[in-house]
């Protein structure tokens, strides 16, 4: 009686085994996030916003910022009707400020990729190509560093039309060089090993080095300081808005806090023309910032675990 010997398993295939390895990391990156409590608090904070920013249409509707519809009177207090009162207008401030989440939080993402990804592309060709065309990109790196970066912002948003592409573009071309000087370090010290040289020397060219070796090694980087950029997008829209320098079309927890300064709610008492934005604005700022540091710590085990 002859035994047909069973075949060998068959090998996975490189699209495969770079799955496993990218679904390995990515259960390896969520088991250290979740052992930073505030991190989780901070995810838990950003689930919440972004629910309420998302079914803003269907739970206060697309007229909430309407003048001629206002449900109530100029800033009346708040009561069961309006749990946060109204603004001068007769608008319902509960339902601007949820409608306001919306674009203060799709400026602050938006403005915060715009700025690591210009960030980015300066920090690892810096690193990559030394010599003159490194040091020019470094020089001028620093004159944005030593430039205020909100002055620039406003300066930008002075002399362009006032819109939300605007503030990204004041926001993501005035907050790059942090960015720029963390990847530029990251990239030297990337290049200095051993088989970065091995790949040079079986033929890769500068795009296959920064693309196969250097990007994928400060992605994590990347990927951390994009997300400590959102709260400092977030409070920059916020604070062009209060001055004026947003566009008066839209709702922006930044364009309330300027509306209530407009109205005299300081020197009035009306608090609740103040606080709600003001309140939204830290929350989220804080959230993104917990988390930033959550992810940076669990992307970088070296840095200790956060209570």
């Amino acid at each position: 009686m002859t035994t047909e010997a069973t075949p060998p398993p068959a090998q996975a295939g490189p699209r495969t085994l770079a799955w496993q390895r990218r679904r390995r990391s990515a259960v390896r990156f969520w088991t250290r996030y979740r052992t930073h409590r505030a991190g989780l608090v901070g995810l838990a904070a950003l689930g919440l916003f972004a629910l309420i920013a998302l079914t803003a249409p269907l739970t206060v509707g697309s007229d909430v910022s309407s003048v001629t519809d206002a449900p109530g009177g100029p800033l009346e207090s708040p009561s069961a009707q309006f749990p946060l009162g109204t603004d001068q207008f007769g608008r319902n401030l509960l339902g601007l400020v949820v409608w306001g989440s919306r674009v203060s939080l799709l400026v602050g993402l938006l403005a915060a990729v715009l700025s690591v990804a210009i960030g980015a592309v300066v920090g690892i060709t810096a690193g990559h190509f030394r010599g003159a065309y490194g040091t020019v990109l470094m020089r001028i790196t620093d004159w944005f560093l030593v430039m205020p970066t909100l002055v620039l912002a406003i300066a930008l948003a002075t002399v362009m039309s006032r819109s939300l592409g605007t503030v990204i573009l004041a926001i993501g071309v005035t907050t790059w060089p942090t960015t720029a000087r963390l990847v530029r370090a990251q990239t030297l010290a990337v290049e200095s090993r051993p088989y970065i040289e091995r790949a040079r020397a079986l033929g890769g060219g500068h795009w296959h080095v920064m693309s196969r070796h250097v990007l994928p090694n400060v992605m994590p980087l990347i990927l951390a300081q994009t997300t400590l950029m959102v709260s400092t997008s977030i409070l920059t829209e916020a604070t062009l808005a209060f001055l004026g320098l947003g566009d008066p079309t839209v709702v922006s927890w930044g364009g309330l806090l300027q509306d209530a300064r407009e109205a005299g709610a300081v020197s009035a008492g009306d608090w609740w023309y103040l606080i709600p934005p003001g309140i939204a604005i830290a929350v989220v700022a804080l959230a993104f910032t917990l988390c930033g540091r959550a992810v940076e710590s669990a992307l970088n085990p070296r840095l200790g675990v956060a209570g």
